[in-house]
């Protein structure tokens, strides 16, 4: 069978789609001739020639306004014949803070898309596939929906599939019963009933054989009558031997064609695991991201590595997205140790626990690790234990610390609005904040969202009772409230924790470390005799200071780790007298974290690898400049 499965707006345009790649190489495998269309990129050209569309303009459309869904809105007036008033969705994006030039690019695209959608449509019909698959996540439902109607009207006799985690559980089956220009939905993993899918189609006639149909586990379908049914989805996920690897041939060629090529960095995107091996005991209350599989499923360490250097050999490519949702701990002493042993200049980005160690983060360096998430969230104690996350807060700063120090970018977002959470959870930490200013700050802060399948979804006693879909949703979607439940993946309830105005607060300390990042150090380093530590931020005046007496040294040892006074009075000669005065000036001076009873120092290792990469840039600067000298001189 001809197959083309599609990326739609607003997929990311700087790494392949994952889903297709995996698809493109089990559908293959069956015998079919299997085409991927990056009609994302296809955007991407036709919207910067006709209306100007800049990389910023696609980032706000595909990942800032995801909780406000302008994104799928752009696409909205394509699904129906309903009118979708501008005016109303306007008042919804300007009472959550969007700019005015956000909102008048939002208006402008829905106005001019159609125009994208018929020439997209009448291209996919002109080839005459037997089916178009389409994936969506995130923002890339209406787009794909817009495509799949116009497809249907100009060729009834091919076959729509969507799939992807828009369609995971009572999203798929919603998706499949409001839309009848969708023939079919895959929910769950689509690498066992894709193929088993197209082997039920038949080119040659319209009558798919239903008895396979019927047998494929999560599929939605339509009997003779046009009754809907959906199967059971499985019970049992995919073990990791049978998740394929992925087939991007295609993209990297269409991306240097696109004039997306001068906006991003291409990279490749591969998976070692799915599932969650935290998230099977202690699933954090407010994550919703792995769906109806939650259980941890790994490769093999020899199998990951081989197709993580397959891909580098075939696509001439060294920088990889890892999207496992947490690493395999078992990775670190053979993945990771391999990759710091072999030649390869691999840069990796991995998903992470904040509880890793120094060492860890120094094999993640080693490995090739340029960047890790390590789900920080808070640096409250308490907050943590609310979220579960199985972390404290001193542990958290430990993390960003102990990354910097080895030289790996930590990537994190502040999350508050806990049920149980109260104001005194961030006065302590917000007043802590400028002693950081030198650690990596989070990207953004905002207050959570209930998504689908988390634990504040399913479970009302958690502290959200009455949970009604986001107020996009019925914006973009044209349906009853009952159906929108279905469909919709994040929920609003009443606010939880802290106040507007604590919030307000919360979120200008944060902007105040993220301006003085740039330019905030707080180093130390090991001498025979002592240690020196060097600091430059500007709550802070003084720059350097020496520790000599054997107190001094080991207490700032100890430090190096959370640890209790008294577990720092037992250890540290002289006891109480010596330890408290010191506690006590150290915190004035920025150098300690407190929280929870316990304290953790913030001075990030001199001889890093952060810091030897900015030396060799400042030394490549000052050859340049002598070089430049020189030649004007001559």
């Amino acid at each position: 069978m001809k197959v083309v499965l599609v990326s739609m707006p607003w997929g990311s345009i700087d790494v392949p789609s994952l889903a297709l790649g995996i698809l493109r190489t089990a559908a293959s495998r069956g015998g079919h001739e299997v085409e991927v269309r990056y009609a994302n990129l296809d955007f991407v050209d036709w919207a910067a020639r006709v209306t100007d569309l800049t990389l910023a303009d696609y980032q706000y459309f595909s990942e800032s306004s995801y909780f406000l869904g302008a994104g799928d809105w752009v696409f909205s007036g394509l699904l129906d014949d309903a009118d979708r008033s501008f005016d109303s969705y306007t008042r919804l994006l300007a009472g959550n803070g969007t700019a005015d030039a956000e909102i008048a690019r939002t208006g402008s695209l829905h106005r001019v898309v159609p125009e994208f959608i018929r020439g997209l449509a009448t291209e996919l019909a002109a080839t005459a596939p037997d089916v178009v698959g389409f994936t969506t996540t995130f923002q890339q439902n209406t787009a794909s929906l817009a495509v799949a109607r116009l497809l249907k009207q100009l060729r009834p006799q091919t076959r729509i599939v969507f799939g992807g985690a828009n369609c995971d559980g009572p999203q798929g089956a919603a998706l499949h019963r409001n839309f009848p220009y969708v023939d079919y939905v895959v929910r769950g993993e689509g690498e066992v009933a894709f193929p088993h899918l197209l082997d039920a189609l038949d080119p040659l006639t319209t009558a798919p054989d239903r008895t396979k149909l019927a047998g494929i586990a999560g599929l939605c379908w339509r009997d003779r009558d046009g009754t809907g049914q959906a199967n059971p989805m499985s019970s049992t996920p995919l073990p990791p031997t049978h998740i394929v690897a992925p087939d991007y041939t295609g993209y990297l060629e269409r991306l240097d064609a696109s004039v997306a090529a001068d906006w991003v960095a291409p990279k490749l995107v591969v998976e070692g695991s799915r599932g969650c091996w935290w998230g099977e005991k202690h699933h954090c209350t407010f994550c919703g991201l792995n769906g109806s599989f939650m259980q941890f499923r790994s490769k093999s360490p020899a199998r990951f590595l081989d197709e993580l250097l397959d891909l580098a050999r075939r696509h001439q490519l060294l920088d990889f997205i890892v999207v496992d949702n947490i690493l395999d701990m078992a990775y670190f002493d053979t993945v990771l140790r391999w990759l710091a042993e072999s030649e390869y200049d691999l840069r990796l980005h991995f998903e992470v626990k904040a509880n890793l160690r120094r060492h860890h983060f120094q094999q993640l360096s080693d490995g090739g690790a340029v960047q890790v998430q390590p789900g920080v969230e808070s640096l409250s104690t308490n907050v943590l234990r609310l979220m579960d996350k199985g972390v404290t807060g001193c542990q958290n700063v430990r993390a960003l610390r102990d990354a910097q120090s080895a030289g790996v970018t930590a990537s994190w977002n502040y999350l508050y609005g806990f049920p149980g959470e109260t104001a005194r959870d961030y006065t302590s930490v917000v007043a802590q904040l400028p002693a950081l200013h030198h650690l990596e700050p989070p990207i953004s802060s905002t207050r959570i969202a209930i998504e689908r399948y988390s634990p504040y979804f399913d479970r009302p006693e958690l502290g959200f009772a009455t949970l009604r879909p986001a107020p996009q949703y019925a914006e973009i979607y044209r349906l009853p409230e009952t159906e929108l439940a279905d469909l919709a993946y994040v929920f609003t309830s009443a606010p939880r924790g802290i106040d507007g105005a604590q919030a307000a607060e919360l979120d200008a300390a944060l902007g105040a470390w993220q301006a003085q990042y740039p330019v905030s150090r707080l180093t130390y380093q090991e001498l025979a005799d002592r240690i020196v530590l060097v600091s430059r931020r500007a709550s802070y005046d003084w720059t350097v200071l020496e520790l000599t007496t054997p107190a001094e040294v080991e207490l700032f040892r100890l430090l190096g780790q959370p640890r209790t006074v008294a577990t720092l009075v037992a250890k540290v000669p002289g006891g109480t007298a010596a330890v408290e005065p010191l506690l006590s000036r150290w915190t004035a001076l920025g150098l300690l974290f407190h929280d929870g009873g316990y304290q953790v120092h913030l001075a990030v290792e001199s001889h890093n690898q952060v810091l030897t990469r900015i030396d060799h840039r400042r030394a490549a600067v000052r050859r340049l400049e002598e070089e430049s000298r020189a030649t004007v001189v001559a």
